[in-house]
């Protein structure tokens, strides 16, 4: 099951716009989000390090480690994006076992991306 699946009956979704920041790179996070539709780039600066459609999850790393985000999240297109707070994503791991595991899978796409760029 994919984030759609999981999130479209989210508590929590906002709709976003072109343009429209979700968030800053060097902010804090307590959220997580899940892309219903549409696309979220994950931009350094000015450039575009990962577009995330539809399934596929960003901003988990704060919530894992506690840490300021490391990109700045925008919407590329009009989106909607369901929102987990870390209450909702503990619950999440512990009842669904393929969340975490789509989780994982989205944060080390992301890592080995970067690593090819290198």
């Amino acid at each position: 099951m994919g984030v759609r699946g999981l999130f479209v009956n989210a508590s929590e979704r906002r709709a976003l716009a072109p343009g429209d920041v979700l968030f800053n790179a060097g902010d804090s996070g307590s959220e997580m989000f899940g892309v219903i539709e549409g696309a979220v780039e994950l931009r350094r600066g000015d450039h575009v390090v990962a577009t995330i459609g539809p399934d596929g999850t960003f901003g988990e790393m704060s919530l894992i480690d506690q840490s300021p985000r490391s990109l700045t999240a925008v919407a590329r297109e009009p989106s909607e994006v369901a929102v987990i707070n870390e209450r909702v994503f503990l619950f999440l791991v512990h009842e669904t076992p393929t969340f975490a595991l789509q989780v994982m899978r989205s944060l080390a796409d992301r890592v080995r991306e970067l690593n090819e760029r290198l």
